[in-house]
């Protein structure tokens, strides 16, 4: 058993160097590996049953959509009925389990994934259409959520000290809520889905776990890590379905305790809505943690670096694609140097490989599937009408779903492509007149996510803090990276309930406090 003692200080997973050639070698073989597993069938995961359905969600390769990553099992709202049933009578004895206990599993479970970290980075690049780096990050983060956690429930199993009185005795802990709804998102397919998971079991719920239909295998992947890493029975069910079936029924189930979403702004607000509503049979109000998506700005100075806040923008926009609530879809620059950060940016995307994930010089790979080409493509042709094209703007579906990097000049600071979520690869520049109007601009969406500035003026970088309204604010980098327990991630207003991902505070958002007070 791990104890207290025992644990070192946390230190983030390490990014691969791909220019070592062993390396290189490894993420070869990793890929050859898991090209010999396409095509296999998954089953939902219910306790202690594997269970196959006749109806199955079809995971294909977004760079070849031909290729047919793995066939998973559909669940239906009888099967959830059932994994709900399984879920709350494991909670009576996983809550009890000491959270020791508990931080182990996830301890195991980075253990396995690091020995196995090319081959789950291998079925990103597949499943997910993420080019070599971005699906070991992902890897990486995957990595860093379950350590992390871990060390976070070990500070937290004994409570928080409190005051007593003469003749008593007072103590201040936490207890888990019951079964909660995971459900994860596309864009960072093992990350974020195995971090909002890890959360929940290691503080004593239990969970039914709904990925993302476009990603189903590579959580799959996760369920049978953690059942080698230990976690018993009945504490993760895997239960993939249609959003609108399976995602409202279990939303307003009376013995849903909480929901754990990330995506949309119009999913998260559905959920949130719902989750208010009490139904007959429920006995408390539901907790929901939500991130919900951002429209991030990089914002340049009139003295800053301007090769840097050049790169800041290009790759904030277009890393993943630009899939990524963190993503920087708008850059404002003072008018004095926006010409010249506006050439350099345009440059610099020119550099950028398109092309098939698979190949380590791929900067940038497709797009998650047909409909996100089709909303993408829309709002390129807006941007034709709001803005002036310096470079992109085609898309070819043909094979797989891809975009170019995309760079819209001279758009006005309410228009729809500064206003609206595009997720994909599509930067709107717009001009500043002095520092005031950047902050207005900065600050003028129903977003507050992420956001960098780049400037050497102190005065401004204070001012920025105090303005800037986002919850994660960069200096003199990209808005896009955030490093679990470096920086804890979440947002204000329409980004979601600013639940900080990877932050000290994140899993008390899955315990209720308990005061206890002894007379003596």
């Amino acid at each position: 058993m791990t104890t207290n003692t025992e644990i070192k200080a946390y230190k983030h997973e390490p990014f691969t160097d791909f220019t070592v050639e062993e390396n290189k070698t490894q993420f070869q073989e990793a890929l050859k590996l898991v090209q010999s597993s396409l095509g296999k069938d998954y089953p939902l995961v219910i306790g202690k049953e594997e269970i196959e359905t006749e109806n199955k969600i079809v995971s294909v390769n977004p760079a070849n959509k031909s290729e047919v990553i793995g066939r998973v099992s559909k669940a239906d709202q009888k099967l959830a009925e059932k994994a709900m049933e399984v879920a709350l009578e494991t909670f009576k004895t996983w809550k009890k389990v000491d959270p020791a206990e508990r931080a182990e599993v996830l301890f195991k479970a980075a253990s396995i994934i690091r020995n196995r970290k090319h081959e789950f980075s291998a079925y990103l690049v597949k499943e997910a259409g993420k080019p070599w780096k971005e699906a070991d990050a992902d890897t990486a983060e995957a990595i860093d959520f379950l350590e992390f956690y871990a060390r976070q429930m070990l500070k937290l199993k004994d409570g928080v000290p409190v005051e007593s009185r003469e003749g008593e005795k007072n103590s201040f802990g936490y207890v888990p809520l019951g079964v909660g709804i995971v459900i994860s998102p596309f864009n960072f397919p093992f990350a974020i889905m195995a971090g909002t998971a890890a959360a929940a079991v290691v503080t004593g719920n239990t969970v039914l776990l709904k990925p993302a239909n476009n990603t189903p295998v590579i959580a799959a992947k996760f369920i049978e890590v953690m059942k080698e890493a230990g976690l018993p029975d009945g504490v993760l069910n895997y239960i993939p379905g249609s959003g609108a079936e399976l995602g409202d029924y279990l939303v307003d189930h009376p013995k849903t305790r909480f929901v754990s979403f990330t995506g949309s702004r119009e999913v998260g607000c559905r959920i949130y809505e719902r989750a208010a509503k009490v139904h007959p049979g429920q006995i408390w109000l539901k907790r929901v943690i939500a991130e919900m998506g951002g429209k991030d700005t990089v914002v340049v100075d009139r003295d800053a670096d301007l090769d840097l806040a050049a790169s800041s923008i290009v790759y904030s926009a277009f890393g993943f694609s630009g899939q990524k609530c963190s993503a920087g879809s708008r850059a404002v620059v003072h008018q004095d140097v926006y010409d010249e950060v506006l050439e350099k940016a345009v440059e610099l995307t020119k550099t950028l490989t398109l092309g098939n994930p698979e190949d380590v010089n791929t900067y940038m790979g497709p797009v998650i599937d047909q409909a996100s080409f089709d909303k993408i493509s829309k709002y390129i042709e807006i941007g034709k009408e709001e803005g002036r094209l310096m470079i992109g703007g085609k898309g070819d579906d043909s094979e797989g779903y891809f975009i170019e990097p995309t760079i819209f000049a001279d758009v006005d600071e309410k228009a729809r492509l500064m206003q609206e979520e595009i997720f994909g690869p599509v930067v709107a520049f717009s001009k500043a007149r002095d520092f005031d109007h950047m902050m207005e601009i900065a600050n003028n969406t129903d977003y507050g996510l992420t956001g960098a500035l780049l400037s050497n003026t102190e005065s401004h970088i204070e001012r920025a803090k105090e303005e800037f309204h986002v919850g994660n604010l960069y200096f003199n980098r990209g808005c896009t990276g955030a490093i679990v327990g470096y920086h804890p991630f979440g947002g204000f207003n329409m980004s979601g309930t600013d639940s900080k991902a990877g932050g000290p505070d994140y899993l008390i958002l899955h315990l209720q406090a308990k005061t206890t007070s002894v007379t003596l």
